[in-house]
């Protein structure tokens, strides 16, 4: 399978690039599924349902959230609704909607997505999320129920999202970090076939402070005093992420590709 996963939407700037260049890419590179995390796509915290609809409508299979998962009121009911909205599996247990889900896609193939939120250095004390997603492991083991297994691990800390990674290894096609907005190099098919990036990045205006207008941080910063609330940047934005092939018979990852589309930064992606 080809498999596109694409990182943080931020703002404005990430959903009109998603609207933008999500349907071509999907038809040029033949995507069986794609993945992207909108966790900050409303005004830089949440989602509301109205831009996951436009996400959805532009060609991503399933949205993963985060930490900000319903600072966006309305989506403590849209997501009891949209089944293609996974929120974290280590968020509080009163949270509606679900952690992981199979799909089908275009193909017929299963593809498994689950997410987890680290701990190291997050705000809020959220649960284990290696023994949250044990049981995901268990229940559908790669090759065998599940075709593909996509993990999206959104956490701050390198260190937790490699620990991750190493523990995922052999149970997942592709583990892949979120959260920092800042897109890493290290794309890697690790030693039993999991293919893994440290984090994907953001889809949104790289000419910011990870996605914000540059102006405030950088007044807290050399100030340490706060003036006016963060916006998301809104210049022209670019899709980050990670592209993978997987084996049809085990799942295992046969390519890996970072992807790097539009805005500021060279272009990156599959080349045929």
């Amino acid at each position: 399978m080809k498999i596109l996963f694409l990182g943080d939407v931020m703002g404005r700037a990430g959903r009109r690039a998603i609207s933008e260049k999500l349907p071509r890419l999907r038809e040029e590179w033949k995507l069986d599924f794609v993945v992207v995390n909108g966790e900050n796509a409303t005004g830089g915290m949440g989602l509301s349902g109205a831009h996951a609809k436009l996400i959805l409508e532009a060609g991503a299979d399933c949205i993963t959230l985060g930490d900000h998962a319903f600072d966006q009121k309305d989506m403590l009911q849209f997501i009891e609704h949209e089944p293609r909205v996974i929120r974290p599996l280590n968020f509080s247990r009163a949270s509606p909607g679900k952690g992981a889900r199979l799909f089908t896609a275009n193909s017929g193939r299963k593809v498994l997505v689950a997410q987890a939120l680290g701990q190291v250095f997050m705000k809020r004390p959220f649960d284990d999320p290696f023994s949250a997603i044990e049981p995901v492991f268990k229940n559908h083991p790669l090759g065998g129920q599940a075709d593909a297994i996509i993990v999206d691990f959104h956490c701050e800390a390198t260190s937790e999202k490699m620990a991750m990674g190493h523990w995922c290894d052999g149970r997942a096609s592709l583990m892949v970090g979120t959260h920092t907005h800042v897109p890493t190099s290290d794309a890697m098919i690790m030693q039993k076939g999991m293919g893994y990036l440290t984090d994907a990045g953001m889809c949104g205006d790289y000419n910011s402070v990870i996605g914000m207008e540059k102006s405030e941080p950088l007044r807290r910063f050399i100030t340490g005093m706060p003036k006016e609330r963060f916006t998301p940047a809104a210049g022209d934005a670019t899709l980050s992420g990670v592209y993978i092939e997987t084996d049809d018979k085990t799942g295992k990852a046969t390519r890996i590709e970072m992807v790097r589309q539009g805005g500021a930064l060279f272009q990156a992606g599959p080349k045929s």
